[in-house]
């Protein structure tokens, strides 16, 4: 058994670690189920984009969904050089610099969702890689249908 001094000792140096762990993890930050994710393949494919641009305003990625698509529900990318009037309304995310903006409406659609950029045989785009509202959806990842 452990003598009285060897607690004394110790209970110093376990209080100051545990101290210092609690230092560390109040500073990170559990990501939100509401924020919308870029994965690093998108970051780095939106930075190759406002890399080229020769205009002031770096381009930002918007997403949209509408009706439609095989699946009942469709996502819509666009590059966009510059803020429109209505962009108050909307919800921005940023990463990096790199700006990704949502309609309110397409917000409700994709709450929680990661973005990502895949490059495959047959076609590079942005894609919407999960998405927590969607239940199911066709190959191409580019329509989905919307949990009841």
């Amino acid at each position: 058994m452990l003598s009285r001094s060897v607690y004394q000792r110790l209970t110093p140096y376990f209080a100051s670690r545990i101290r210092k762990n609690h230092r560390l993890l109040s500073f990170i930050q559990p990501p939100s189920l509401e924020d919308i994710h870029m994965t690093d393949s998108c970051i780095k494919r939106m930075k190759e984009l406002q890399a080229t641009e020769t205009s002031e305003e770096k381009p930002m990625l918007r997403l949209g969904v509408e009706t439609g698509g095989c699946s009942g529900f469709q996502y819509v990318f666009d590059l966009d050089n510059k803020t429109n009037p209505d962009d108050s309304d909307c919800r921005v995310f940023e990463k990096e610099g790199v700006k990704l903006v949502i309609d309110n409406i397409s917000y409700d659609f994709v709450k929680g969702a990661t973005i990502d950029y895949v490059e495959e045989l047959i076609r590079s785009a942005f894609v919407v890689s999960t998405n927590p509202s969607a239940v199911g959806g066709c190959s191409c990842k580019s329509s989905f249908m919307v949990k009841q």
